[in-house]
């Protein structure tokens, strides 16, 4: 379960209990993630961010953020994982 910490928090934190090493599409999608965040929050008015989170086969969860324009990536996870 992810707690609602602040960035400079969670690296502040030991190893053994940060979060698992992510794959690289994982890290694509969490800093287009943040990207977005940060473009929303700069922005002189209002904004929204979606996020569709699909299970695909083989293992793979399709995510797609939206926020004016489509953002779509293709994660893997673990079967049976929390």
């Amino acid at each position: 379960m992810i707690q609602d910490t602040p960035m400079a928090d969670r690296s502040a934190l030991p190893l053994a209990t940060a979060a698992p090493q992510a794959v690289p599409a994982q890290h694509a999608l969490k800093a287009r993630l943040l990207q977005l965040l940060d473009d929303v929050l700069a922005h002189d008015g209002y904004g929204s961010i979606h996020v569709d989170v699909r299970l695909l086969k083989k293992g793979q969860k399709e995510v797609i953020l939206d926020c004016g324009k489509q953002h779509r990536f293709v994660v893997d996870h673990p079967l049976g994982g929390a």
